[in-house]
């Protein structure tokens, strides 16, 4: 198997049969590898936070009525019910106090800056 060491020495190829009998006979060469992989690492967004898996039970009926305002907004249903408990929680943190608000000037507008007590 041939090894590629530069992109220079990839051709351009009309179509993916092209494409597919090339790299049976070819392969990226470790130089080659060690720069895409230093690349790709930077342009990739920093993973989401994983989430915890729990079980709710609720009445059909709210349910059904989940599904049914979650397919108007073009969502899922559990999805909107866990921003409905995120927008809530929010709510009540900042009426224990536990999240204040803070307005600040930043750029000419307003914008809101919270932090935990």
């Amino acid at each position: 198997m041939t090894a590629v060491s530069s992109r220079d020495e990839i051709p351009v190829l009309a179509s993916e049969a092209e494409e597919s009998a090339f790299w049976a006979t070819h392969e990226l060469g470790d130089a080659l590898l060690a720069q895409m992989t230093s690349n790709a690492d930077a342009s990739l967004p920093p993973p989401r936070p994983r989430t915890k898996p729990i079980a709710l039970r609720f009445d059909e009926d709210l349910i059904l009525r989940a599904k049914a305002l979650a397919s108007r907004r073009g969502k899922g249903y559990q999805t909107l019910l866990k921003e409905f408990v995120v927008e809530r929680l929010y709510e009540e943190e900042q009426r224990e106090g536990i999240v204040r608000v803070h307005r600040i000037q930043a750029a000419g507008r307003h914008k809101q800056q919270e932090s935990m007590v």
